[in-house]
């Protein structure tokens, strides 16, 4: 295995990829995307372990998402099948996989611990415990702070496990060794990935503005949050989608590594 460092440019072809994957299976794509977020909502609503088993399995479903993606971008139809992948690979394999939901687990615990020393624990709670997210809630300093220290400590969060879960499936890689390939990996392509986030943020935004110019037009904002969500869930959909691209450009696997 060897690293594969890209130009910054690299980070908006990761995005169009994801775009045009996604529009060649839409149904498919988005069928597995929304059985993903049922998959997590669901275990979130048993009370107290639901959030923390949600999070162990998180990275095992996030590569069911990207064997879709591989499916679909090889002109085969993915089958809902494939996001438990990960979990039917063989006895070593998941016991890894499992491995790295754990460690994913506790590591944003850990984040969550981190921010509950700033807001008394409120953002952990609403996180775990689930409850109403209150305009007060928002208003409170210490809350939003607690948000901020959370959402940047994720970051490097996100690092270590962005490219591990592909890393431990399709490459045997002991999860250790793949959190640590993963970070590098990004690192090493800080510039692609900062183009490909970019990217995305414009995507978001871009049709947020449609959402807006069209309820101007239409004078109802029943209708525009209507189709907001679902437009955001499409749009996540592709997203997910390109995560794919990002690591099949991050690393290179002579034939005999390829699983």
């Amino acid at each position: 295995m060897k690293l594969h460092i890209v130009p910054a440019k690299r980070g908006l072809y990761w995005a169009k990829s994801g775009m045009q994957t996604f529009l060649r299976q839409p149904l498919a794509l988005s069928g597995l995307f929304f059985m993903f977020l049922a998959l997590m909502s669901i275990l979130s609503l048993i009370p107290v372990l639901g959030s923390a088993l949600a999070l162990a399995l998180l990275p095992g479903a996030t590569l069911g998402l990207m064997a879709g993606t591989r499916e679909a971008s090889s002109g085969k139809f993915p089958m809902p099948l494939i996001l438990i992948s990960a979990f039917r690979a063989g006895r070593q394999q998941l016991r890894a996989m499992l491995v790295l939901g754990a460690l994913y687990a506790l590591g944003f615990v850990l984040v969550l611990g981190i921010s509950a020393l700033i807001d008394g624990g409120k953002c952990a709670r609403l996180y775990l415990l689930g409850g109403p997210l209150t305009a007060e809630m928002l208003q409170e300093g210490d809350f939003q702070l607690a948000m901020l220290v959370s959402s940047i400590l994720y970051i490097p969060l996100s690092l270590l496990f962005w490219h591990a879960p592909a890393l431990v499936h399709w490459h045997g890689v002991p999860p250790a060794k793949s959190l640590f390939f993963s970070f590098v990996a990004c690192m090493r392509n800080l510039g692609a990935f900062t183009l490909y986030g970019v990217a995305w943020m414009g995507a978001f935004l871009f049709f947020g503005i449609i959402m807006a110019v069209l309820g101007a037009i239409l004078g109802t904002a029943e209708v525009v949050a209507a189709l907001l969500y679902p437009v955001a869930m499409l749009m996540a959909a592709m997203f997910f989608t390109s995560i794919y691209f990002t690591f099949l450009d991050s690393f290179e696997f002579t034939s005999g590594e390829d699983a």
